[in-house]
């Protein structure tokens, strides 16, 4: 072995560096869509029911006749 021979395959070196690397992890789209579908009918559902509910303050009827 020549003293500019390294000690270790440059090939191993690279392929355990690799290996060593956290795998890369993809952030996924669909929950947060999901998420964000479903809280825009909920006000939706919530702002029609606000809508068509009758008023709180009501008068009977017998009070206003003469």
């Amino acid at each position: 072995m020549s003293a500019l021979e390294p000690a270790v395959d440059p090939e191993a070196l690279a392929r355990a560096r690799a290996l060593l690397e956290p795998p890369k992890t993809r952030e996924r789209i669909w929950p947060v869509l999901g998420a964000a579908t479903l809280l825009a009918l909920s006000a939706l559902a919530f702002a029609t029911a606000m809508i068509m509910a009758p008023p709180v303050v009501s008068e009977h009827v017998l009070k206003s006749t003469p």
